[in-house]
């Protein structure tokens, strides 16, 4: 390592479509970018995986053009993708994820393809590649994962980079230790995730992907039955199915858009359609907190809610209505995931905690 103050790690995070790139000397940003993809550059690629040289080349050529040579780096951090569970840190790439990440199967996602990335340029770098709290982190207390089929369990799979990187500074400006305490963490933006925090653990998740409130474009839980009667409708196959809940759902299916900045405006112009929607996804989070509470045994030193959305105000105060009663409500507003990547590279670097193996 080049110094503890000068360690420069270069940070990738790939999206649907677009991968976000920083160069952080320490913890400060030098250069940063979000190499944005249209429709036409994904096209010739039916997997995501087949999108890895094209995004690694992209990369490659960003470094390239702002003259950072790959010998200046001195790691190499990747957004994890959807491994199994795995408890939260930060883990050095190994073999076992790149055999993950490279597989075709049911959860596919863009983030998958960041410890690939990572770790070919680490390579040619001659520095460790790592990645930390990948959505999958799982730290869900056993009674969490009984679902009413013994056959399914409730998964852990949320916006962990965020809620861990967040949790923790909510921790630092309460002046303790983020083991010291229990905490309800709403992260709100296109998908929502909300998690109970005991003494540092992430013990219950709900939200993510398929369970919790809607959000800007995820259906969230929905009534059995019903579901089973649109699964069979003959309108869908099963990965069409799978994007309409995901990519269509939310305020998408009610209000036709995915923006909240679109929503605010609607409703400042006196649409009470939108209201009611806005305020029935408030109503949705509120309830999930209150029910993380009950998780805490309502022990709760404080409820935060951060993300994107967090920026809309009337959406914050609506959730704060309902929850306020339980604890002390603090607001982050969106996400600092580059940051969050190169804070955990830097744990490992500056020797305060070891980097985790991952075994599948």
């Amino acid at each position: 390592m080049s110094g503890e103050q000068t360690c420069r790690i270069l940070v990738i995070n790939p999206g649907s479509t677009s991968t976000k790139v920083a160069l952080f000397e320490a913890e400060v940003p030098v250069l940063q970018e979000t190499l944005r993809y249209d429709s036409a550059d994904l096209a010739p690629f039916p997997h995501i995986a087949d999108q890895y040289a094209f995004r690694r080349d992209s990369v490659l050529r960003w470094l390239e053009a702002n003259g950072v040579a790959l010998e200046s780096l001195d790691a190499v951090v990747g957004r994890g993708g959807l491994f199994g569970p795995m408890e939260s840190g930060t883990y050095r790439v190994n073999e076992a994820m790149l055999h993950e990440m490279r597989t075709l199967g049911p959860r596919e996602h863009a983030s998958n393809l960041g410890v690939l990335i990572a770790q070919e340029i680490a390579g040619r770098a001659g520095v460790p590649a790592f990645t930390v709290d990948p959505p999958a982190v799982d730290e869900m207390d056993e009674i969490a994962r009984i679902s009413g089929l013994g056959e399914i369990e409730w998964p852990s799979l949320s916006h962990a980079l965020n809620t861990k990187a967040i949790a923790r500074r909510a921790a630092a400006d309460l002046g303790r230790p983020y083991a010291d305490l229990n905490l309800v963490v709403a992260h709100i933006g296109g998908g929502i995730s909300i998690t109970a925090h005991r003494k540092g653990r992430m013990v219950d998740v709900r939200g993510g992907i398929d369970s919790g409130p809607f959000s800007p474009e995820r259906s969230g839980s929905l009534p059995l039955t019903d579901l089973i009667e649109l699964c069979y409708s003959g309108r869908f196959a099963r990965e069409e199915l799978k994007k309409y809940l995901i990519g269509r759902g939310g305020l998408v299916s009610h209000l036709g858009t995915n923006s909240a900045l679109e929503v605010e405006r609607r409703i400042a112009q006196g649409d009470l359609h939108a209201r009611r929607v806005a305020q029935a996804m408030a109503y949705q989070i509120g309830k999930d907190i209150g029910a993380m509470a009950t998780v805490l045994e309502g022990e709760v030193d404080a409820i935060v809610i951060t993300g994107g959305v967090a920026h809309w105000q009337d959406l914050v105060e609506w959730v704060r209505q309902r929850v306020a009663f339980i604890a002390p409500l603090r607001v982050y507003p969106g996400e600092d995931e580059m940051l969050a990547l190169a804070q955990g590279a830097l744990r490992v670097l500056r020797s305060e905690e070891e980097a985790k193996v991952y075994v599948p």
